[in-house]
């Protein structure tokens, strides 16, 4: 098959379940989408609901995102989320009111194991994804478990998360593109990624179509961000061939506690969704 020919790694990866989703294969574009992190029981379970509404009207499958703890923001005084407890009560919430499935990241190892009891599939940071023993802790509790790929390193670096999970029996896993450091405070997309990741692990890859616009620690003692770009980057990615889409969303990004210059205006949503799926469908089209 001539390598200029529809993206056959895009149809041939791994398979599996992510609650009731299905991802992988001939499984169509899922949509990974929430809030960055849980602001209030209210807001989040208003969010699954209106974004739910979104994704049933333009035919994609979702899986909600929040965070019950954002380890990671660039101020020690920046709102991190509820805690392990409080937040995984609402994700809880999300299922039993909305039925969907739930992926949250986690920052501790020893939290691996009661966030899988609430939620289907289990994030890896980008800056934690190099830390064997964390990696390990996540792998062992039997969820799916979706890795972000670092800002600092190689597509085919993640080879070796790969194994790590697999060393530990975790064999359904999403890898995640996100953005590579490209000097201070900003970050570039390489769209070559998504097919090497692919090609060389087997496993699905998503884009990140939200934390690629980031400029982390543009605003001194928060994270800064060009959301204008979002529409353009995740076309692109689609264009290229991914199994799934992460976008953080936001009632009023402008309000939001946590990453709210790059995250998609929940009125913007379903432009952004449309236009991509439109590529999507296309490029699997030409499948032979």
């Amino acid at each position: 098959m001539s390598e200029f020919s529809f993206p056959q790694h895009l149809l041939s990866c791994r398979k599996f379940r992510i609650g009731n989703v299905s991802v992988g294969g001939e499984h169509p574009l899922v949509l990974f989408a929430g809030p960055c992190v849980i602001e209030s029981p209210e807001h989040t379970l208003e969010m699954a609901a209106r974004i739910k509404d979104v994704a049933e009207r333009v035919g994609v499958p979702l899986v909600f995102k929040a965070s019950y703890d954002k380890a990671n923001r660039s101020s020690g005084s920046s709102w991190r989320g509820p805690g392990l407890r409080k937040g995984l009560d609402v994700l809880r919430d999300v299922t039993r009111l909305h039925g969907l499935p739930i992926l949250t990241d986690v920052h501790k190892e020893e939290e691996a194991v009661e966030a899988a009891d609430v939620c289907d599939i289990l994030q890896i940071p980008a800056f934690l994804c190099r830390q064997t023993d964390f990696v390990q802790a996540v792998g062992r509790v039997g969820k799916p478990v979706n890795v972000k790929k670092a800002q600092f390193i190689a597509p085919e670096d993640v080879a070796n998360v790969v194994s790590k999970l697999k060393d530990v029996g975790c064999e359904d896993v999403l890898l995640t593109e996100r953005g590579t450091s490209f000097g201070y405070q900003n970050l570039v997309s390489d769209f070559r990624s998504l097919p090497t990741m692919q090609k060389l692990t087997g496993l699905p890859v998503c884009f990140d179509a939200t934390h690629s616009v980031q400029q982390p620690g543009g605003l001194g003692n928060a994270t800064g961000g060009k959301r204008e770009f979002v529409p353009t980057l995740a076309r692109a990615a689609c264009g290229v061939g991914v199994n799934a889409l992460f976008m953080e969303v936001h009632d009023s990004p402008e309000k939001a506690l946590s990453d709210g210059p790059n995250m998609v205006p929940l009125t913007e949503l379903e432009n952004v969704l449309r236009g991509c799926l439109a590529i999507d469908g296309a490029l699997r089209s030409t499948a032979g």
